[in-house]
């Protein structure tokens, strides 16, 4: 059963993720990257690399390499080809790298709209204090000034008296 309702939840969060990622172009512009990189690397693997025999298998071979996966079933055989493979390693690490700033941008932007609300919240509460412990200050000064004549008419009046 719980199970059931952690499987609910995960499924929830990732559903509000891919709303929040709706607006983000950055996420598209990334994809596009990868794509073109893929496509136009496997091309070029295709056309320097003796073991890649195929336009798909130069296209697969860069794409499993940007991505860390690395099946081994397409492997450049050629210096040039491990040395564009290599790249391709490099650009996938920046890939992901941007992939998961571009996550967490998101997540935190969200975040950070709520607390912001919650400081506005606090800054209004403590003015508000502000202004309360500010009048009663100034009432205690009243009383102060109000206590002081009090005592110079007592200690007049005992003066007066003796």
């Amino acid at each position: 059963m719980k199970i059931i309702i952690i499987l609910t939840e995960a499924i929830n969060l990732f559903k509000n993720l891919l709303n929040d990622m709706k607006g983000k172009q950055s996420l598209v512009y990334l994809l596009t990257l990868a794509i073109a990189v893929a496509i136009a690397s496997g091309l070029i693997l295709y056309i320097i690399d003796p073991n890649v025999h195929s336009l798909f298998d130069g296209i697969w071979s860069a794409w499993v390499t940007m991505t860390h996966v690395g099946f081994g079933d397409v492997v450049p055989t050629s210096f040039l080809g491990r040395l564009l493979s290599a790249t391709l390693i490099l650009f996938g690490l920046a890939l992901f790298s941007l992939s998961t700033a571009l996550f967490s941008v998101t997540l935190m932007s969200k975040n950070m709209d709520t607390w912001g609300g919650d400081v506005r919240q606090i800054e209004q509460e403590t003015s508000r204090i502000e202004s309360e412990e500010n009048q009663i200050l100034k009432e205690l000064a009243r009383l102060h000034e109000r206590m002081e004549a009090l005592e110079k008419q007592v200690s007049s009046a005992a003066g007066k008296a003796v």
